[in-house]
């Protein structure tokens, strides 16, 4: 069963960005905040337009969001997690792999997998 709903507005996204704990990958940056909420994870994800024109920033968001559901049975619930790719790196450099170790080392970071 999916455990996570996307973050779409705003407010939402602000308010994690504000209020949420920063880690930091070679390529993808998170911001990761507590909620009450036992059941779901929020997933928000944004990349600036001066990172790389359209069709490759759905690319990177692509990306993010196949290697987030691969891992997303072992995260624990309850978190609203926003993914932001750092605007000093190349988008040409985005690789399916790239993603995936950036984000296991985030999650790592924050201490999200379960049984840890």
């Amino acid at each position: 069963m999916k455990k996570t709903k996307m973050l779409k507005k705003n407010y939402e996204f602000k308010e994690v960005l504000s209020r949420g704990k920063y880690y930091s990958g070679e390529f993808i940056e998170a911001f990761i905040k507590k909620t009450g909420n036992s059941d779901y994870n929020f997933l928000g994800i944004a990349i600036s337009s001066k990172v790389a024109k359209a069709v490759r920033r759905n690319y990177i968001k692509r990306l993010i969001r196949e290697n987030y559901k691969i891992v997303e049975e072992n995260i624990k619930t309850g978190n609203k997690i926003v993914f932001l790719w750092k605007k000093k790196k190349d988008s040409k450099d985005a690789s399916f792999a790239v993603v995936r170790e950036d984000m296991k080392k985030i999650f790592d970071k924050a201490d999200l997998f379960r049984g840890n």
